[in-house]
This record gives structure tokens, sequence and C-alpha cells, in this order.
């Protein structure tokens, strides 16, 4: 019912006397008719006068309420259509091929990420992804259908959208990194930039993903930590678990090892530790010997890389140079060579000690250092011309 009609009710229930200022007793300045009838004349006439009223505007009231009912209604289908084809478009999405030769789809290469990504990671993305379009889905459908019922009400909503409009102009200015912020979190969920369990690095912050939402991730520093960075102001991102990772151990050798054999155990010792558990699931692929990586006086380094699982290189190259120390052991490989001023000075400190452990007799050799220390010192000569006699031993 619009408000005209309520007007032209109350018009037509009060008619006002027309040509005259006089107030009748029971009546209204303003010319409404408020008394209760008391004739079953005045009766009969109020009487047609609503059910004219009725007569003129019924179909108009029956319109509006079946128009918001269709509204209503068209807007719920709408909405269970939509939401549909999105879940629809969501499992295209995540379904693998049939063929692992084969390539995958369009839709499926949005999430695919062949070689980084495992089907359960693609299926977490996906739903999160089908989350946000089905809220947004609902949110433009129902608004709209809100604002329509509201015409058909007879509202004007003229002035409700230009509020709506100013607000939204000052929400913007005043919430810009939020809106940031949400558009980078989306974004960040359907390239697959990181998930929970990941470790990243940000930037500002390393460490492992706790939780990935559309304005904030929630990271565990290495001291235990809790990061919470804004998805707005992170500018680069590497992550450390995604597809494989590289195992480096750099391997010193003395100056003068044989290269080839270095190499050689090196292999062997890798190869032994590649088929023992848990290691034969951590190494993706053979230990690689790159070759000299740097040459000093005394050693010289080596350069070994091996594939590993996302996330566990560290594990593997740890693992690697605690055999590699056990097997050079064992070979009698060096892991520097000694200059030639530090045997020199070996070979003084073994004589001194040498000379330290010496028989005390001085008889068992005259020149010897020790029996040398013994020896008495000579007294200082006279000068020649020193006059007086000269001094004389007492018997």
């Amino acid at each position: 019912m619009s408000w005209s009609a309520v007007t032209g009710l109350l018009a037509d229930a009060a008619p006002a006397a027309a040509g005259t200022t006089t107030t009748v007793p029971g009546e209204s300045p303003s010319g409404l008719d408020l008394r209760l009838p008391t004739s079953a004349q005045e009766v009969g006439t109020s009487t047609k006068q609503a059910a004219s009223w009725l007569d003129a505007h019924w179909q108009e009231w029956i319109a509006s309420g079946v128009r918001m009912v269709f509204i209503v209604v068209l807007a719920l289908v709408l909405r269970a259509m939509v939401r549909k084809l999105i879940t629809q478009l969501i499992t295209r999405m995540t379904r693998p091929p049939e063929d692992d030769a084969a390539e995958p789809s369009r839709l499926g290469g949005l999430l695919a990420n062949t070689g980084v990504v495992n089907p359960e990671r693609r299926r977490q993305r996906s739903e999160a992804i089908g989350s946000v379009l089905r809220s947004v889905a609902s949110f433009t459908i129902l608004g709209t259908a809100a604002l329509m019922v509201l015409s058909a009400l007879g509202m004007n909503l003229a002035p409700l959208l230009a509020s709506a409009g100013v607000a939204g102009v000052a929400i913007g200015f005043g919430a810009r990194n939020l809106v940031t912020d949400f558009l980078s979190g989306v974004f960040m969920i359907m390239e697959d930039q990181y998930g929970v369990g990941d470790e990243i690095d940000t930037g500002v912050a390393t460490g492992t993903v706790l939780e990935v939402g559309l304005r904030v991730t929630k990271l565990r520093g290495g001291n235990g930590e809790i990061w919470y960075i804004r998805n707005g102001e992170v500018k680069r991102i590497a992550n450390m678990s995604q597809g494989w990772s590289t195992a480096s151990v750099d391997v010193q050798v003395g100056y003068k090892e044989d290269l080839v054999r270095v190499g050689a155990l090196i292999h062997e010792t890798a190869e032994v530790l590649a088929k023992e558990a848990p290691f034969d699931e951590l190494v993706w692929a053979p230990v690689t010997l790159l070759g000299l990586e740097s040459v000093a006086a005394d050693s010289v380094v080596l350069r070994a890389e091996a594939r590993t699982a996302p996330g566990k290189a560290s594990v593997v190259a740890r693992a690697l140079r605690q055999r590699l120390k056990s097997a050079f052991d064992e070979a009698g490989i060096k892991l520097k060579e000694e200059p030639p001023a530090v045997a020199a000075g070996l070979a003084a400190a073994a004589a001194s000690a040498v000379v330290d452990a010496a028989p005390p007799s001085v008889l068992a050799d005259p020149a010897s250092p020790r029996a040398l220390a013994t020896a008495p010192i000579p007294a200082p000569a006279r000068p020649a011309d020193e006059s007086g006699p000269a001094p004389t031993k007492s018997g």
C-alpha cells in the first residue's frame, strides 16, 4: 500500500467543509471530521466511502503483494542456481586429469600448478575460493532484491541510494587498507602463494604458516613467536615448502688429497644414506657433485647437492655431513693440511722435550746442552796497567 493511497483514504473518510473557516464542535481545525457516526445515515455514508476506497485500491494492493512475492522467490531461486554453478565450477577446477600424461583443462589449470600442489592442497584452496564467491553472490542478489521490494512498497530510493553512496565513499577512504588486505588475501588464495604448514619468508618475518585469512596471515617464528601479517603489506613471498628443496653440503678436504677418490667416497656415502629409512622418502634425486667451490693453501672445498622433499633440505644436509665425517675418518682423509711453519714449530717443541728429558749427569756427554749449561762462569780479566801486588791464594 502506497503513501498516496493512505492519504486518499484519510481525505475521503473526512470531508472538509468547503468555503468556511468556522470550527464545528467535534471537528478538528484542519477540516477532518473526527466525530463518530451517530445516525444511520452517517453510518451508511461512511460505509459507502470505505467500500468505494477499497474497491479503487484493492487491485493495486494485490499487484504490489504479488510483485514483492515474485521478487523474493526469484531472488532465492537465482541465489540457489548461482551457488550451485559456483560449486560445479570449483569441482571441475579441482578434478585431476584422468590420464597422468594428459594436460589439465583450462578450468583445472587455474588451480592445478602441476608439480607444486597436491590434490588435497588444491581441494582446500578451492573450498576457500568457493566460499568467497558464494558469499559475494548471495550479498549481491539479496541486496538487489531488498531494494526492489522497498521500491514496490512505494518508498523513494533516491535518498537511500544517495546516502549509501556517500557512506560508501567515506568508508572507502577510511578503510582502504582493509579493502587492500581483503583483495590481496583473495588473490593469494587463488594463486596458491602459500598454505597452512608452509615455511615462508615474507620479508618482515619468517616462519610456519598457522592460518591464512582474507585479511591477516598468522606465522609461527623460529623462536616460537607468532607473527600477524596483513596481506596488503606483503611485497614478496618466498615459499620453501612447495615443489622440492635443495640440500647443499660443502665438503672440505686437504689440499693434497685425491679428489677423484674423495668424490667417489661422497657418492658412495650419499647412496647408502638415500637407501635407509627415513631418508629413502626424503631424498628425491641422487646426490650431484658440482665440483670445487673454493681453493685455499691448505684445503679445498667441494660442493654436493641433492633434491629433497619440501622443507627437508636441512635434515638431509645434516645427516649427510655426519655420514661423510665418519667415512673420511675411516678412509684417513684429512680435512686440512698442516702448514710448514707449524710443522717446524712442532719439531722444535719435540726437540725441546727431548732435551728436558735428558739425564742430569754432566759426565754422560760433556758437549750436551745440559753439560754446557752447568759449566762455571769464567772470572773477568784484570787490566795490565793496574798497580798493586797480585792477589795470592791462601793455603
